[in-house]
């Protein structure tokens, strides 16, 4: 455990409670924090909003990508599927798929997260059948043979926990039922669709390892298990399962909602709740320093109040190194304090090393999404 210096101190004009009653002459508070919001922490209050840059040079500026029109995204295979973002440690790639796999496939290199933005299929994979849909995560297992049989088009958000598996987060006093009950988890079945789908035909499997594909021929299908028992297997949550911490007198932090942690990032879950309504309570994502982690958000459904022109399967990317936070409507919107219940849906991945987005993600970028933070907007 890293031993931080602490030394609580107080400086001028400030608040006795962090994202809470602010000073009248300063309404812009910003979190510098450590760690992903579990370090020490400061919070300045500010006479300026601290994202109100008049220009922005060089390449580590926000960023926001429109997913739909990434059009190489249509693929068969999911190994086919385009980069969008990517560390040594995590790859997060689209997937459009609208006709049924004709193979296997197999990642060997980690643990693969579905995100199913849109469409629904039955899943088959070693450990059974499932049935997938909008809103759910789909946990596969790394070296799991899978495949997917769309019944309506499909638009694919992967992360990929490379030499890594995934886990659930730690939910400290609030018990391990809080958030989501791991009762709500399911796992395939070795039910009659399953069954009707054994075969001595032959059946490839397409193997990713080292970022190489092999071709792998059976003669016959490998998805022949009669039956397993243990605690490894492919796993479904759905985020209409996911009850999320709220107080209502206090926003809290994005850790809150972590809904599934990889080596060296957390994926993080947005959904409906009530807004604080505290009379001195902030009431949107408060301004805070990206000191330690990238941060990547994929808008899945709702209205995105803090942020501006951003449509559902969009995804920004805010590289470390920069303060960040509501955009101007937004942070006005929360001070008048009209809304009282936010709709949105959506995946955050922070990731602890820097990401690289790729070609396919940058042309389909606004790129006049790093000046959508100036007054007036």
């Amino acid at each position: 455990m890293r031993k931080w210096p602490t030394f609580p101190h107080r400086e001028g004009t400030y608040s006795k409670q962090a994202h809470a009653d602010f000073p009248d002459e300063a309404i812009y508070e910003r979190e510098a924090g450590r760690e992903g919001f579990f370090g020490p922490a400061s919070h300045f209050h500010h006479q300026h909003a601290p994202t109100g840059w008049s220009e922005w040079e060089g390449e580590l500026k926000p960023r926001a990508f429109n997913l739909n029109h990434v059009e190489s995204a249509h693929q068969s295979s999911p190994w086919s599927a385009p980069s969008i973002l990517e560390n040594r440690e995590c790859k997060v790639r689209v997937w459009k798929l609208a006709e049924k796999m004709s193979g296997l496939a197999r990642n060997g290199d980690g643990d693969e997260l579905l995100f199913i933005h849109q469409g629904c299929a039955d899943l088959y994979c070693d450990y059974g059948h499932l049935d997938v849909e909008e809103g759910d995560y789909v946990l596969i297992p790394r070296s799991t043979n899978w495949r997917l049989e769309p019944k309506a088009p499909m638009f694919i958000l992967m992360i990929e926990n490379t030499g890594a598996a995934y886990a659930l987060p730690e939910k400290g006093i609030v018990g391990q039922h809080a958030v989501f009950d791991p009762a709500v988890l399911e796992a395939p079945a070795i039910n009659e669709r399953f069954k009707a789908q054994y075969s001595e035909e032959q059946t490839t499997v397409a193997l990713k390892r080292g970022n190489k594909i092999n071709t792998i021929t059976y003669p016959f299908n490998p998805l022949d298990a009669i039956g397993w028992h243990g605690d490894l297997s492919v796993l479904k949550l759905n985020w209409r399962d996911i009850r999320p911490l709220m107080s209502h007198r206090y926003h809290l932090p994005p850790s809150a909602h972590t809904t599934f942690v990889g080596n060296g990032f957390v994926v993080c879950t947005f959904v409906p709740r009530p807004i604080e309504s505290d009379p001195g309570a902030l009431k949107v994502p408060f301004y805070h320093n990206n000191d330690d982690y990238d941060e990547v958000l994929f808008y899945h459904a709702g209205d995105f109040f803090s942020r501006d022109n951003i449509e559902a399967g969009m995804m920004t990317f805010h590289p470390a190194g920069f303060t960040h936070g509501p955009h101007p409507k937004a942070f006005k919107a929360g001070l008048e304090a009209k809304k009282t219940f936010t709709d949105e849906v959506a995946v955050m991945i922070d990731t602890r090393n820097a990401l690289e987005h790729s070609v396919e993600a940058e042309a389909v970028e606004n790129r006049e999404y790093v000046y959508s933070w100036k007054a007036g907007n």
